[in-house]
């Protein structure tokens, strides 16, 4: 198969809420050609642009190649897919515009089955995951705060890296995103959701507390441990060895982030749907199905799903 990608791809981001505006706006500012599908945001965007406050350098973008529709995009070399995975019933009409023959589309999204999402709408070949490792909030339209990190690891869908996974890995660092391309998505998937499933969930579950709130109480500490211990043990069940002492470096990257609010937590208590079935659910019927013991994950899925109510989807 053809493995070729361009050096100057048109780029387009779907999706552009805090992920997606963030990595899209570092990829403009280094002068890529990219677009922007909004929604909510659009009207002040073309107005007034993007407006990044970062750790690592604040910026703006006074103008703004935002549309409100996949077809006035037309189509792209590179599409991002930034939604939240509860959209993921939109992607049959929003992907097929922005699609040729030979697009290549990378998700940035939380948890796991979204690349398998997008395989029914393009090829599982020319699909690709990016795990952000990054702690980021939409503040106000076009309006986003990077407080720490902002790596993304990388890796194909179906096999091993290819050249075309080596050069979206340098577009990315050469627009100041720290990027490394890994041998196994699946693996990068569950160390992330080592984090994920315990903060995200634990925050729900307290009714909208912080990460610092949650290292700041004792038993809440101790079970977002052994949460974090059992998405370890799911993965070595799958055939995925996370590295030794995983779980507690989730634990001290934490205090870290200070008081921050995760982004599953700020959709439970603002209304809108959170992304149950991809960060607990599919890891979870994974992690049952290997025959791993997640009695914990069990128990917070259950209470992740009572609370959510039927706000788990907005396609």
């Amino acid at each position: 198969m053809d493995d070729f990608f361009p050096p100057r791809p048109r780029i387009g981001v779907v999706g552009s809420g805090a992920m997606g505006c963030y990595y899209g706006a570092r990829l403009a500012q280094r002068g890529e050609d990219v677009t922007f599908l909004m929604r909510g945001d659009l009207a002040a965007v073309r107005e007034r642009g993007l407006s990044i406050r970062s750790c690592a350098g604040d910026f703006a973008l006074g103008e703004v190649a935002a549309f409100g529709s996949s077809a006035e995009m037309g189509a792209c070399d590179l599409v991002v897919v930034a939604l939240k995975s509860t959209a993921n019933g939109a992607l049959a009409s929003l992907l097929p515009p922005l699609l040729h023959a030979g697009t290549v589309v990378v998700t940035l999204q939380n948890g796991l089955g979204n690349e398998a999402a997008l395989g029914k709408q393009h090829r599982d070949e020319q699909v690709l995951g990016g795990v952000c490792f990054v702690c980021i909030n939409r503040v106000g339209p076009g309006q986003i705060e990077h407080l720490s990190g902002g790596e993304v690891a990388l890796g194909e869908y179906v096999g091993g890296p290819r050249g075309r996974t080596e050069a979206i890995g340098e577009l990315l660092r050469a627009s100041g995103i720290p990027c490394r391309v890994e041998a196994s998505l699946a693996a990068v998937r569950w160390k992330k959701l080592a984090w994920n499933i315990p903060f995200n969930g634990l925050a729900i579950r307290e009714g909208g507390i912080t990460t610092a709130d949650i290292l700041a109480d004792g038993g809440l500490a101790a079970e977002a441990r052994a949460l974090a211990e059992e998405a370890v043990g799911a993965a070595g069940a799958l055939g995925h060895a996370l590295p030794q002492g995983w779980a507690e470096h989730q634990i001290e990257r934490t205090w870290e982030m200070g008081p921050y609010r995760p982004s599953s937590m700020i959709d439970y208590v603002e209304g809108r749907p959170v992304e149950v079935e991809s960060i607990w659910g599919e890891p979870l019927r994974q992690a049952l199905g290997a025959g791993a013991a997640v009695p914990r994950m069990e128990a917070l899925y259950g209470d992740i799903v009572r609370l959510a109510g039927g706000r788990t989807s907005c396609a």
